[in-house]
């Protein structure tokens, strides 16, 4: 008897190598992408047009930009727009607390840089093309236009953004009616006023290394310095400010004359012709930011030298405890003091120094000028130099102090490069010194 055997098809073995070959290829790791979060959910961006990721929270505010639009930041020269993508597709942002740190991709499209703000960033993630399937509406809160695919990945479902299409040449073809969800910005940045960026960084970047803040009362100053610097620096990338040394260098020509000195005797003459010519009684200074000492010790001679029938007294305070802990005992060299000092000097075991005729004048205190300050009404405060490195709010907190501190008929020495409102202080100026009295 004939046992019957199965015929075995001769394609079988040819489709178990095809099922073999598709295996293969699917695990065939051949595109890779930037893994991050939105509004809790996974995306991802094609690693191809990803220039690098970063950290940043001080982004430069572009007047009239769309919401989603977080402004501009200065990337190593280089001006670039940030986009808020949680803004952009109407998610939520998770507030950080002052000091925070944004999570920044920076993104190259068509040899130009673009910075995206998302929640978390998580990992370079690599997979088959083949596994990549189409959009579908329901993966995500943003519109399928936007989305190139999906894809599983250790469980994990990551909707994978195009990003040239929302910010690329293909904005061409959008309905009218989805232009709204597009950062038509970033096409418009290249029409904004570069003066007016390169001022932006230019003060970004000095609030940065020098704490230097810009404000009403520096705004002349630094915009003329602005023009002087980009002349000097011929070059766009030559003008922001790199590093310290630079903001230094710009900065060099905004102090008052004589700072870390003695004042010379042509300050003097300009200084006595604009203070008043008659004083009874008592006259009261407070010097802010004295720090080792030349300026308290400057305007305490001349105050003596102008009244020399009055009980003088001189606050002299600075926030640099090494600074002001010297100052009752300034040692200088002959040749450093202006002749106007000379009948005030004694000889000390160490170097000259001043007589206590004039040091028991100068109650040298260590102070921070933006807490607040207990003492009787001034006649005069001086204050070269200070407000521009204090906030913006600091300076007006300051000023209210100043105006709260100061006799009626009293006046203020601020910075040469300083200035007050001029519909509340009567500015004068007499050679290298500018006093301000209230109206």
């Amino acid at each position: 008897m004939e046992i019957p055997v199965k015929k075995v098809d001769s394609l079988e073995p040819l489709k178990w190598e095809e099922v073999r070959k598709d295996k293969e290829a699917a695990e065939k790791i051949d595109f890779k992408m930037v893994t991050f979060s939105l509004g809790g959910k996974d995306y991802g961006i094609d690693i191809m047009k990803v220039a690098e990721i970063s950290k940043a929270n001080r982004f430069t505010y572009v007047p009239n930009a769309l919401p989603y639009v977080r402004g501009v930041y200065n990337l190593r020269g280089d001006i670039i727009s940030v986009i808020d993508l949680r803004l952009m597709f109407h998610l939520p942002v998770p507030q950080l607390p002052e000091t925070g740190l944004e999570n920044m991709i920076i993104l190259r499209l068509d040899d130009y840089p673009l910075a995206v703000l998302v929640d978390t960033i998580d990992r370079v993630v690599g997979i088959s093309s083949k596994k990549v399937q189409p959009p579908h509406p329901l993966f995500g809160d943003i519109n399928i236009r936007f989305i190139s695919g999906i894809v599983e990945h250790e469980n994990r479902l990551f909707i994978i953004l195009d990003v040239e299409r929302i910010f690329g040449a293909d904005n061409e073809e959008k309905p009218r009616q989805e232009e709204e969800s597009l950062p038509t910005e970033v096409q418009e940045d290249e029409s904004l006023d570069r003066s007016e960026l390169d001022f932006q960084f230019i003060v970004e970047t000095l609030a940065t290394f020098r704490n230097f803040h810009h404000s009403p009362v520096n705004d002349i100053w630094i915009r003329e310095r602005v023009e002087e610097w980009k002349a000097l620096r011929k070059g766009t990338a030559a003008v922001q400010l790199r590093n310290v040394d630079d903001a230094d260098t710009f900065l060099s020509s905004f102090y008052s004359p004589c700072t870390g000195a003695f004042w010379t005797d042509d300050y003097r003459q300009n200084l006595m012709a604009l203070m008043p010519q008659a004083a009874s009684g008592s006259f009261t200074a407070w010097v802010v930011g004295c720090g080792v000492g030349y300026e308290a010790y400057s305007l305490t001679c001349i105050l003596r030298e102008l009244y020399p029938s009055c009980r003088l007294k001189v606050w002299a305070q600075d926030n640099d405890l090494l600074a002001i802990s010297g100052a009752p005992n300034l040692i200088f060299q002959p040749e450093d003091v202006p002749s106007y000092c000379d009948a005030y000097i004694i000889e000390g075991k160490e170097g000259q120094q001043f007589a206590p005729e004039i040091k028991d004048l100068i109650m040298f205190e260590y102070h921070d000028v933006r807490n607040s300050v207990e003492f009787p009404a001034v006649d005069l405060i001086v204050a070269r130099d200070v407000l521009s490195f204090l906030t913006a709010v600091e300076q007006e907190k300051l000023i209210k102090d100043f105006d709260e501190k100061l006799k009626p008929s009293g006046i203020i020495i601020l910075g040469l490069q300083e200035s007050l409102p001029e519909t509340e202080w009567i500015r004068k100026q007499e050679g290298q010194v500018a006093v301000y009295r209230k109206r």
